[in-house]
């Protein structure tokens, strides 16, 4: 059964509009007409005339909220075409160019005004404006749907993209760890959190409410950030599983048919699943800090709870090993590996071969043909776990995550991931990053200067 979320952002929006307007009720004698929905030209002056309104301040507080309010109505009232002008206003006529913030540097080098001038002088226009909006009820959520529009417009506009970073240090401080709040979401949440619950998953799409209520069980867990100023909003949440040992398969792992287990006989927290929720907040970690709060929560409620670790995915590494194939050839095979092929294809060999038998069809389902590739696809795939580029970093975006928390590579998995989309990403593999919570500072910093941690069975396999 199909889960109906389709209305969640629909009614996100509308929660938007009305709180802007609630707030700006009798403000229409003062800015004029509305605005018309795909923003022509000639309404483009009105929109600068209540820009610089809102940049101006003039009169108390409650006067800045309704001139704000007034203006993020007058956004949410426009057509797509009316924001995306909107938007490109703000970013070419309120940022500040190079030219102009070197003239506010020279200015500033010939008065006698403090450095806290220089820094007010030379803070965007467009980012004091929105400003404004922390203030304004649903003002916080607006600024940050706003980016996430600006990130877009913002890869065929280099001022969109200027902005768009501009916003980031000051969604940064809004957005500071210490002021989120740690919630664990369950099945007696609110129907519109287990809506978007579902609507933000990003790893392991939710099925239907049975597979929801299984995630949510009690031998799972699921925490979320929450801000105070977005109540209702999960930033960014993780999917936990209560086991025994290491998990090596994640349809078994999320089976909904298999039995509950007592999680108070677990040993091992699997964290399989995170997702970020707000578009908005790209750039912005949380991930790192979430972890950490959950694994230590986790071990003071569950004290038998000893190991933490992900089953995690391995996005970049069907592209990798097909890439080093078709490059390298044979090369990037060892000679043991070139002779086992022999007895599952005969025309063709060495990396010829390995790429013929990973185009047919359910070729895991061929024991001789599995036996075969295993060793060669796990070793490669060993190889670039544990490889870092010319920074230093993981090659793998997942792994660079991970490994930057202080997580170690621990093991990888074979045939972990069958579904269409795991083949897609790594060809089934899949590898669990573990936290060992007395280490993880000492695993970040080795991380920090450029080295991997992995363990034994991982490097031994990655030399082949």
């Amino acid at each position: 059964m199909a889960l109906p979320f389709s209305n969640t952002a629909g009614r996100t929006l509308e929660r938007l509009r009305t709180a802007f307007i609630d707030t700006a009720r009798g403000a229409r004698e003062v800015v004029g007409a509305p605005l018309r929905p795909d923003l022509p030209d000639d309404d483009i002056p009105r929109l600068k005339s209540r820009i610089d309104a809102c940049l101006a301040g003039k009169g108390g507080e409650t006067s800045r909220r309704v001139r704000a309010a007034d203006l993020g109505q007058a956004y949410l009232s426009l057509s797509a075409a009316g924001r995306k002008k909107f938007l490109l206003t703000l970013a070419h006529d309120y940022g500040l160019p190079r030219e102009a913030a070197m003239a506010t540097v020279e200015r500033w080098r010939a008065s006698k005004e403090p450095a806290r001038a220089l820094r007010r002088a030379l803070e965007p226009p467009a980012v004091r404006l929105l400003h404004e909006f922390v203030g304004v009820p649903q003002g916080v959520k607006f600024v940050v749907d706003l980016r996430a529009e600006l990130l877009t417009l913002g890869r065929s506009d280099a001022a969109a993209r200027a902005l768009s970073e501009d916003l980031r240090p000051l969604l940064g401080a809004w957005f500071d760890v210490g002021f989120l709040d740690l919630v664990r979401i369950d099945w007696s949440s609110p129907a519109a959190l287990l809506e978007k619950l579902t609507a933000y998953e990003a790893v392991h799409a939710i099925r239907s409410w049975r597979d929801l209520k299984n995630r949510l069980d009690s031998d799972r867990r699921c925490f979320a950030f929450f801000h105070p100023r977005m109540p209702d909003e999960p930033l960014i949440f993780v999917e936990v599983a209560l086991v025994a040992g290491l998990s090596g398969n994640v349809q078994r792992l999320l089976d909904a048919k298999a039995e509950t287990r007592d999680a108070e006989q677990a040993n091992t927290a699997i964290f399989y699943s995170i997702s970020n929720c707000q578009q908005g907040l790209a750039g912005i970690s949380f991930g790192n800090f979430l972890i950490k709060r959950v694994a230590d929560r986790l071990a003071t409620e569950l004290p038998r709870i000893k190991d933490f670790a992900t089953l995690s995915p391995v996005p970049g590494l069907r592209q990798h090993i097909d890439s080093r194939l078709k490059n390298e050839g044979d090369s990037a095979l060892t000679p043991s590996e070139i002779a086992s092929l022999r007895p599952v294809i005969d025309k063709a060999e060495g990396a010829a071969a390995v790429r013929q038998l990973l185009d047919r069809p359910v070729w895991w389902e061929v024991p001789a043909i599995d036996k075969a590739l295993r060793p060669i696809l796990s070793r490669l795939a060993a190889h670039f776990l544990t490889t870092a580029d010319g920074k230093g970093r993981a090659l793998d975006r997942v792994a660079h995550f991970h490994l930057g928390n202080g997580a170690i590579v621990e093991r990888l998995n074979w045939l972990a991931d069958t579904s269409s989309n795991g083949f897609k990403q790594s060809y089934a593999m899949m590898v669990n990053y573990r936290y060992k919570l007395s280490e993880v500072d000492a695993n970040h910093e080795a991380y920090s200067n450029g080295k991997i941690v992995a363990s034994r069975e991982v490097r031994t396999l990655a030399k082949g």
